[in-house]
């Protein structure tokens, strides 16, 4: 499971991914990239025929990645983020039950494939180690075309943080030359791997790129942003827009998915529409009539929003669903509602637990200054109130005390900067 793969022309690479390995009796991270002949296996599965001649397969310990991204810039492929995991998994951690182990890659990994149809080998290795930029996994990679008109990748949002386990909301962006986290857009909607596409206008140098449901920690209900501690599934699809000054910007649309679906499945191009050479769909060229561009194949179909504590092995299963994807172009509605707290540069997040006497704030201050936090009930009754002078420029961290919430509770956090008033909803579950 989690494997990464590309497709390349006739050839489908698979490197990586977890399961159990009969060899080590053991669950493993495999070290390992597959190369599959496509339409020879087709052919193969028509006529029930042996498949065996269209899997190559060879070993290599840089490929022991699971949860990471395989991505293309030219020649050269990106294996970004991910982790190596080895033994069961299980929810309460590495110390529990048999135990395992789990190490981020923390890397961009950056090689060419050398493929004749019959020998496999990988050339031009190399690797950029950056825990900051790459600690994550079961995220979002999307070719984009980038404000100059080259092309390029970003890195969405993903799980988990270095210091806490809650996700990313920022994004980084990647090219044939460099990366670099962008610093001052944050992602609410759409933080696991779920499916998507990208769209780009020539004429307006304009990057589109849509995400399908999934699981988030924040999600939208009567304009306000709700924070929900669980994570929980969504039905939110959410477009982030990046303009010709590189300003990325988070709008949910007004349309949902038909249930909580989109974790874990793929967006799967008809190949009709017209795209760039990375599969950027050439969003100029669409018409303004309806059009199908896709389908959305695979993933979780969960019967609620949260079922990670009381799963009976009922709650969700395998997507048996595929869903026709329709793109029509309608510039009064399309955007959809913008998300004012993806683009103003604050990245503002909380977290906290029923375990916990505090809310954990992360916050960026674009430049030193007083910042007040009040923190009311949900009846928006003032439940404490803080203030301070002066806090540095950059990322800040705030612990605001609270009574630890056994059975839960509900927050409103209106955070104060320079007289602006950024305000959230939080949800801690029972």
């Amino acid at each position: 499971t989690n494997m990464q793969f590309y497709q390349d022309k006739a050839y489908l690479y698979i490197i990586g991914g977890y399961g159990f390995s009969t060899q080590l009796n053991k669950h493993t991270t495999y070290a390992s990239l597959i190369a599959i002949d496509i339409a020879g296996l087709i052919e193969s599965i028509k006529h029930k025929q042996s498949i065996k001649a269209h899997f190559r397969k060879i070993s290599h310990p840089e490929f022991a990645v699971t949860g990471g991204q395989l991505k293309k810039i030219g020649q050269t492929y990106y294996l970004i983020g991910g982790q190596n995991f080895q033994g069961r998994y299980n929810p309460m951690g590495p110390d529990h039950g048999p135990g395992f182990f789990q190490e981020y890659s923390n890397q961009i990994k950056q090689f060419t494939i050398s493929d004749n149809g019959i020998n496999l080998e990988i050339q031009h290795f190399k690797s950029i180690r950056d825990s900051l930029a790459f600690h994550r996994r079961d995220y979002n990679v999307v070719p984009q075309i980038m404000p100059d008109e080259k092309q390029g990748l970003t890195a969405f949002s993903g799980v988990f943080q270095e210091t806490e386990n809650i996700p990313y909301l920022n994004a980084v962006n990647i090219t044939a030359q460099d990366y670099q986290i962008h610093p001052s857009f944050a992602q609410y909607y759409n933080h696991y791997h779920s499916a998507n596409l990208g769209l780009y206008s020539a004429q307006n140098n304009e990057m589109h790129t849509l995400f399908f449901g999934g699981i988030a920690q924040y999600y939208d209900s009567a304009n306000y942003l709700v924070q929900n501690t669980d994570v929980p599934f969504v039905k939110t699809i959410a477009a982030v827009v990046r303009d010709k000054n590189a300003v990325m910007t988070e709008y949910k649309l007004p349309i949902e998915m038909p249930g909580y679906m989109g974790a874990g499945a793929e967006f799967i191009p008809t190949g009709l529409i017209a795209t760039y050479d990375n599969h950027v769909i050439k969003l100029d060229e669409l018409g303004k009539e309806s059009i199908l561009v896709g389908y959305i194949f695979g993933g979780i179909n969960s019967q609620a929003s949260n079922i990670f504590w009381t799963n009976t092995g009922k709650e969700s299963i395998a997507s048996n669903s595929i869903l026709k994807v329709y793109l029509k172009i309608n510039t009064t509605q399309a955007l959809g509602k913008i998300n004012q707290q993806s683009n103003n540069g604050i990245q503002l997040q909380a977290s906290g637990s029923i375990s916990d006497d505090f809310i954990s704030l992360r916050f960026n201050l674009i430049q030193k200054g007083p910042v007040s936090v009040q923190l009311l009930d949900n009846k928006h009754q003032l439940v404490t109130s803080m203030n301070w002078d002066a806090l540095p420029t950059g990322a800040n961290q705030l612990k605001i005390p609270i009574v630890k919430p056994k059975n839960g509770a509900n927050y409103w956090i209106r955070l104060t900067i320079d007289k602006k008033v950024y305000e959230q909803k939080m949800v801690i579950e029972p």
